[in-house]
């Protein structure tokens, strides 16, 4: 796998540029163990996520809570799987 500093983008002035590290975010409920779930839904897909970028946010009442991590992806084609593979939890209400 290539380091982050070696992954250049083609046109800096674009949007979106692969292959490239990106981050995701999920929403769900709180009870449903999203931060071991999104990681292995995208590792699922032959993805990578990069170590330590898991983050995780309560809602402030408790019931939900946000699971972001960055992964890297080589085509736009899977950055879309990752979306549509999460959307598809029953737990998972968004994703980012």
């Amino acid at each position: 796998m290539k380091s982050l500093d070696d992954i250049v983008p083609q046109n800096p002035q674009q949007g979106f540029q692969f292959p490239g590290a990106f981050e995701v975010t999920a929403m769900g409920r709180a009870h449903a163990h999203l931060e071991e779930r999104v990681p292995q839904i995208i590792t699922g897909l032959g993805l990578a996520v990069m170590n330590g970028s898991l983050r995780t946010r309560p809602s402030a009442e408790g019931n939900y809570v946000s699971v972001s991590v960055t992964f890297t992806c080589p085509t736009r084609e899977k950055y879309d799987a990752v979306h549509a593979a999460l959307r598809a939890e029953p737990d998972i209400r968004w994703t980012l």
